[in-house]
Formats: C-alpha cells, structure tokens, sequence
C-alpha cells in the first residue's frame, strides 16, 4: 500500500512498469487525499490500470453496527463522520481545529500557490455558511474579498480534497423554467459545523443554519450508500422559478425517487408540499421524507423515514 501518493508523482510511472510486466491485478493499493482523476499522472501512467474508489468519512449504518450510533441527529452533525473521532479519545473541537489547520498547511498549499491563509479561512468559513444553498461564486468571492477566477480555483480545490460537492439541477422533468446553478455542499457536517463556530451539539437547536445542516448530513449519507459500492451517486435537486422545490432527488436506472427532508421531530401537512407539486408536475407517484425524528411510517402516500436510516430511502432490497 502506497498512501498520499500524490506527493509523489514519479511513483506511476515506476508502478506502470511493474503492473505491465505481472500482469497481475490488485498488487498495489494506493491511497490520497485528493481526486485521483485530476492528477495527470494517473491518466498517463496508469489508464485501464487502476479502478478507482471514493471512501467518504463514515456512514450512519457503519457506526450503529460497531455500537457507536450518535444519541440524536444534533449529536450526528455536530460529531460528523471522521473515523478518528470514533477510534481516538479526542473531542471534535480539538480533532477539527488540528484537521483545519493540517488541511490547510498541507493539501492546500500543495495545490494551489495561497499566500493569505487568513483569506482562505475565511472563504471556508464562508462556503460552510451556505451550506445547503444555490451556489452564486461571484458573491461567496465578493465576500471573501477574492475575485470571481480565485473564487472558482479555491472552490475546485475544495472538491479535489473531498471537503465540499455540488449537487446538480435535475433538469429531466416537466417544468422549463428551472434553477440552473447547483447545490454547495460539504461531504462532512462535523467539519462544517465547526468552521461556522458551533461549539456543542446543544448550539444546534437554536442555530439559524440547522435545517441546512441536518439536509447536508440526509444527502451525505445518501451519497455514501452509493459510492461505498463504487458507484456514482444519481442524486440531484429540482427547483422551478416560482419557488417549488424538492431537496433531492435520486434518478437511479429507471426509478426516480423525490426525498424532502426537514430536521424537525414532527411533521405537518405543508411539509409535503414540495413532494405533492412534483407529483403534479411529473404525474409519477412515490417519494420519500426524511427527518428528524424516529418513528417511520406512511402518509399520503409516501414514506416517512427517520433520520437514523436516510441510506435506506433508495437502498435496493
């Protein structure tokens, strides 16, 4: 096993040697902390060598089944998904403050010339606060204080590293006036709960950017159940100009599955009316709403899911 393995660039060429003459699969395991499809040298080296697997922070099923499964959805957030918050006996402030700052010192130097960290900080602190929301880079940059083009370069980093993800319009339905710019999001809450300063899981009930943060941890755990099958994860959101909008939705093969989620512990009527208006557009029945609560059932036609099985929503039995 080779890990970190983009610092050393020379190594696929010298690997591309050895696979060739083997001819042998599955000798060699080599690990990173940034996209191995944006690095030229596996391109050129090692194409029709290698597959390629995602490995996100934890999932939810993956910590209940090692008798670790966080007492609510606050403490979830809060905690995130590291593997060493779990291993280790360290509190999340102290493993997030030392995460941020190696990340910074690390990964980000190496990838980009910044010179102002505090300028960057402050552009993660920022991205953290729109979680959730339409990405407009032109104002996340005006913000920060970096051009537009600076803007777009840290951001892409940021996908390099697995910090953040886009979620992309679903532009496949029955509505042409539609939202075309995508999703901010952050592959872990953990991490975004503490670049936007939230000190105790207890902070979270009363913190203007919950609901955001509870719909980050919903499409997370989403995504894991996907791509720890090595599979891309089929996930979009809908919005039209009038303000309709369904948090995600899941196109896999032939089943297209809408899913609101709200972080509230109880639910009323209005909060299926984005999954009634898609219903209406689309004229296809079936959906799904995840929150914050435990009980499951159904409810005018849809399932009601618990935040503690949110993978579970498009899981194939």
């Amino acid at each position: 096993m080779f890990d970190e393995v983009q610092r050393a660039p020379e190594l696929f060429s010298w690997l591309q040697g050895l696979v060739d003459e083997a001819g042998v699969m599955g000798r060699f395991v080599l690990t990173g902390s940034q996209q191995f499809g944006l690095m030229g040298q596996i391109s050129q080296s090692l194409a029709g060598r290698v597959a390629e697997l995602r490995l996100l922070p934890l999932c939810i099923g993956e910590l209940r089944d090692a008798g670790l499964e966080p007492s609510g959805a606050d403490a979830a957030i809060y905690a995130g998904f590291y593997p060493a918050l779990y291993s280790r006996p360290v509190t999340p402030e102290i493993w997030y403050n030392n995460y941020i700052q190696t990340y910074l010192e690390r990964d980000v130097r190496s990838m980009a010339a910044i010179h102002d960290m505090a300028v960057f900080q402050r552009f993660l602190r920022l991205a953290a606060g729109r979680c959730g929301q339409v990405l407009n880079l032109s104002a996340l940059g005006s913000e920060a204080g970096v051009a537009h083009n600076t803007a777009k370069a840290w951001l892409s980093i940021l996908q390099a590293s697995y910090i953040v993800f886009l979620l992309q319009p679903y532009h496949n339905n029955y509505n042409k006036r539609l939202i075309k710019s995508p999703k901010l999001y952050f592959y872990d809450t953990g991490l975004a709960s503490r670049l936007m300063g939230v000190n105790d899981p207890a902070q979270l009930a009363i913190h203007p950017l919950r609901g955001a943060l509870f719909e980050n941890f919903v499409i997370s755990e989403i995504g894991k159940y996907y791509l720890n099958r090595g599979l891309t994860p089929p996930c979009f959101f809908w919005r039209d100009s009038n303000g309709h909008e369904v948090d995600l939705i899941v196109e896999d093969g032939l089943t297209v599955t809408p899913i609101e989620i709200k972080s509230g512990m109880t639910l009323t009527s209005d909060h299926l009316s984005g999954l009634r208006k898609w219903r209406e557009l689309s004229n296809v029945s079936g959906g799904a709403l995840v929150y914050g609560g435990d009980e499951e059932y159904e409810r005018d036609g849809y399932r009601v899911v618990s935040w503690k099985n949110a993978y579970t929503v498009t899981a194939k039995k």
